[in-house]
């Protein structure tokens, strides 16, 4: 199985954090992350996001790009926990995107893999994971928005 985590893109203020929504520079990172995506041929089965507005945002180019449903979880919201949000991947094909935030994503590749990363906003990273219960595996690579968008327009 292959597990892609993505970090939301670059988000304003907001008086309360979950109300926080993309900034220009974050669409534009959330589209660059779409085409790279889209050009990589990664195969996804599933696209869910944390259901706050910044990651739905970040999401919804990607899953547009492939044609795909955008599924919203409570489990990929702050705070919760690597268990919580490894356990959608029960039932959801072999290639999945998890999109939300940090710490919760770096914990997750952590849970997985035993090595520390750190998610920067419109981050993809890409786990193989050799069983998804329990979750182990390693880090295959890491892709920055800016990487992403040159290959969506190569």
């Amino acid at each position: 199985m292959d597990l892609f985590l993505l970090r939301h893109a670059e988000a304003g203020e907001a008086p309360r954090d979950e109300d926080r929504v993309l900034t220009k520079k974050g669409h534009e990172q959330a589209r660059a992350v779409a085409a790279g995506i889209d050009w990589l041929g990664l195969g996804l089965t599933a696209v869910l996001s944390s259901p706050l507005p910044r990651a739905m945002q970040t999401a919804q180019p990607v899953a547009d790009a492939l044609s795909l449903d955008l599924e919203r979880a409570e489990a990929l919201a702050p705070g919760r926990s690597p268990s919580e949000a490894l356990a959608l991947l029960a039932d959801r094909g072999d290639n999945v995107l998890l999109v939300g935030h940090e710490p919760q994503l770096s914990a997750i590749a952590q849970a997985i893999s035993g090595g520390r990363v750190h998610m920067r906003k419109a981050m993809l990273a890409h786990l193989e994971l050799d069983s998804p219960n329990p979750a182990q595996g390693e880090l295959a690579w890491l892709l920055a928005w800016r990487h992403l968008g040159r290959l969506g327009h190569a």
